[in-house]
């Protein structure tokens, strides 16, 4: 009965399933990309000054200090700046506004899954663009279609996952000019790479920059996203998201977040060094690791008797927690965060021990 009053599309949909979340001390989580370090000092003075305050009032409906905090950080105006509760709050605001019923969105494949999935919630369809295997975009993915089909959005993560691999920035400026549409680079793990967008967002209106601070500024758990996109386009997306989309004390730590490069910079330096170490012990373990340019690796064994799944789970099973992804014709392979030296040595070494049974 219950199900008959919903929408026939909504129950043929497969969910978005996230990275598997353990209760605290059943494993060590390298599987969802989380930063391993506490966030800035600063953050947690705001979140109390802000808590202190007190919460009996509405936060800033555009998360204003932030939008100011941010463009002296990444020399833009604030009127370039839409805040979001985490970066996916921003993708729906972007799939909702851009793509209508029927119309269709492009994709990378394999990337990150939920962009499917908010397309078919619009009851729009999804052109899945494969990587090339040196993980490069054919010249197609910056061209529209020639059967009449619309599209109408296209989403570029860059850098990319499960590849932490990335795009240049004169390929996706070449993909903006030929695309009939916006394309949003989703650069959740920018902060990670050697360079990044946001000054391409200036170059072509059609370019927008999603970031977000789960990653980076290690606060995956107060959900709070920013796009960076033309003025005009900002306003118009406003009216899409919720009132107050982002409250007083996610605005406060956010903002205190973006103020403290310092900390950024210092946390930056430990990720990429312990990438460093992952990805050689890694290959020397015999798996082909593409340069990544974000804080986890891809991992694909090239032995076809050697189980990504099965490694897995004799990993899980001894209480470390990486993230197994299989995609079908595009391969399988295993999703390495980058976690302490600590954490990654001692999962290295109980993989060695995989290989040595």
């Amino acid at each position: 009965m219950i199900h008959s009053l919903l929408r026939p599309d909504l129950l043929a949909l497969p969910g978005y399933v996230p990275g598997e979340q353990p209760r605290a001390g059943e494993a060590v989580k390298l599987n969802t990309n989380e930063n391993p370090y506490r966030a800035s000092d600063k953050v947690y003075e705001a979140i109390k000054a802000a808590a202190d305050r007190g919460l009996s009032r509405y936060p800033n409906a555009m998360a204003q200090p932030f939008r100011e905090a941010a463009a002296e950080v990444y020399g833009v105006s604030p009127e370039m700046i839409l805040c979001g509760n985490g970066s996916d709050d921003l993708l729906t605001i972007l799939t909702r506004s851009f793509l209508d019923r029927g119309q269709w969105l492009r994709l990378a494949k394999p990337s990150y899954i939920l962009y499917k999935t908010l397309a078919l919630l619009q009851g729009g369809h999804a052109d899945e663009v494969r990587f090339l295997p040196d993980w490069t975009l054919p010249e197609s993915f910056g061209q529209g279609f020639d059967d009449g089909r619309q599209l109408k959005l296209v989403y570029l993560p860059n850098p990319n996952s499960p590849s932490g691999t990335v795009l240049s920035k004169e390929t996706i400026l070449r993909f903006a000019e030929t695309l009939p549409c916006p394309i949003v680079v989703d650069e959740a793990y920018a902060d990670f790479a050697e360079e990044n967008c946001i000054d391409l967002v200036k170059k072509n209106a059609k370019i927008m920059v999603l970031r977000t601070l789960s990653k980076s500024y290690a606060l995956a758990g107060l959900r709070f996203g920013f796009l960076f996109a033309d003025p005009a386009i900002i306003e118009q997306l406003a009216k899409m998201k919720d009132s107050y989309n982002c409250d007083a004390i996610a605005i406060a730590a956010a903002t205190a977040a973006v103020r403290d490069q310092d900390w950024r910079q210092a946390n930056r330096a430990k990720i990429l060094a312990t990438r460093r170490r992952l990805t050689e012990r890694m290959r020397q373990l015999g798996f082909t690791v593409p340069e990544s340019h974000a804080n986890f690796t891809w991992n694909v064994h090239p032995d076809a008797g050697v189980s990504h799944k099965e490694i897995y789970l004799y990993l899980k099973e001894r209480g470390w927690l990486v993230r197994y992804m299989d995609y079908g014709q595009c391969g399988d392979g295993l999703r390495i965060s980058v976690g302490t030296d600590e954490q990654n040595d001692a999962m290295l070494d109980c993989l060695e021990k995989y290989f040595k049974k």
